[in-house]
């Protein structure tokens, strides 16, 4: 019997420090858990405000050829009163371009950059008839 209380608080004695091993790698765990979530969180949020601007830039291209085609047939006076300064503040870096395929088609073109990111256009195109009246 007095060998077995020997060896008992030096089993005791090799246990020591488990449970805060056991502790250190559960917090490891967690937090690799954590900074998964945060990472995806940070790549949702991209995604959406890429989406977005794509939106905006759009709703912008399609506005002006809805406004040309409203002004009647005479889309160059249109292009000439375009502020094409105004879109720097609906996009971060935006661009506003007019270009003409042919007589009666005209493609708008809007494009933004964000800071550290790649550059992205719009186009969206249209024919502009006249419209005479009998």
């Amino acid at each position: 019997m007095l060998s077995a209380k020997k060896t008992m608080p030096r089993r005791l004695s090799l246990q020591q420090g488990s449970v805060l091993i056991e502790s250190l790698v559960a917090v490891v765990i967690f937090s690799m858990g954590v900074l998964s979530l945060v990472g995806l969180q940070s790549a949702m949020l991209k995604n959406s405000n890429d989406n977005r601007y794509r939106a905006e830039a759009q709703l912008i291209a399609q506005t002006h050829l809805a406004n040309m085609m409203a002004f009647g047939g005479d889309a160059a006076t249109y292009v000439s009163q375009v502020d094409r300064n105004r879109i720097k503040t609906q996009l971060p870096n935006g661009t506003l371009t007019f270009s003409a395929i042919t007589n009666s088609m005209i493609t708008v073109t809007v494009g933004w950059q964000l800071p550290g990111g790649n550059h992205h256009q719009i186009n969206a195109s249209s024919y502009l008839f006249d419209v005479m009246a009998d």
